[in-house]
């Protein structure tokens, strides 16, 4: 059930209902990117999508796989409570399960080298003395590394993934040599890499990064996408929130 400071939003072509609260982080383009960007084979039989908020990343990628069990770990109550809704919701309770605790403490409910594949849509800024918090507590720890740095998540995927096991994560440009740094530090190699632009002409601002466990070097850095054309999404961005 849902009411009217909870709205309903359906994800075009994927078929997906989400709900949301108007004082949380909404729906964003970023998990769409992200769970696009994920390849989902045949090997890929569970996956692991830490800080997952109301799960929007998990229910996109059940629309790209069909055989994989795919877990969400959030720390928020709230958003804990929003995303098995949001399951429940889209009918995928046999196929998605929902752990509300912190994602440090993930060695408690999923074993250490048993996962394929974990995902990511980190917040993306650093907290000290000086950092301004206007947000409210549920949109502060989605965007600023409150309850988790993006080196804890890098450890937490390092511990569950087995060898080859893949981290696929976006995160800001500005951050790009301290991002490649820790997945070096925790065994990661990149693997395939894409920048962000928010428009033809201007520079990119995210990136999307395809990491391998104990992988080979060797990196991919592919076309770059543009996120918007003129006053609307680009072709690829409309393909993307389209595709079946």
């Amino acid at each position: 059930m849902t009411n009217k400071s909870e709205p309903l939003h359906t994800l075009l072509g994927h078929d997906i209902r989400l709900i949301q609260r108007p004082d949380m982080l909404c729906f964003s383009l970023d998990s769409v990117l992200v769970a696009d960007f994920v390849n989902t084979g045949k090997n890929v039989r569970n996956i692991v999508d830490l800080g997952t908020g109301f799960a929007p990343i998990p229910l996109f990628l059940a629309t790209k796989t069909k055989t994989a069990d795919i877990v969400g770990i959030e720390l928020q109550k709230d958003a804990a409570d929003l995303a098995v809704r949001n399951v429940e919701l889209n009918g995928l309770q046999e196929r998605i399960r929902i752990i509300h605790d912190d994602l440090k403490s993930a060695d408690k409910h999923l074993a250490s080298d048993t996962i394929d594949l974990v995902t990511c849509n980190p917040p993306f800024y650093k907290v000290d003395a000086n950092t301004p918090l206007k947000d409210n507590p549920q949109q502060a720890y989605a965007r600023h590394e409150l309850g988790a740095t993006f080196e804890d998540i890098a450890k937490q995927s390092a511990r569950m993934l087995h060898p080859k096991g893949r981290f696929v994560f976006i995160h800001r440009v500005e951050r790009l040599e301290e991002i490649l740094t820790t997945l070096w530090r925790y065994k990661f190699a990149v693997k395939r890499i894409r920048f962000v632009h928010p428009r033809e002409g201007k520079e990119a601002m995210l990136a999307l990064f395809d990491a391998m466990l104990e992988g080979a070097s060797g990196m991919r850095v592919l076309p770059p996408l543009t996120v918007h054309s003129g006053s609307n999404y680009s072709d690829e961005v409309l393909r993307i929130f389209n595709r079946k």
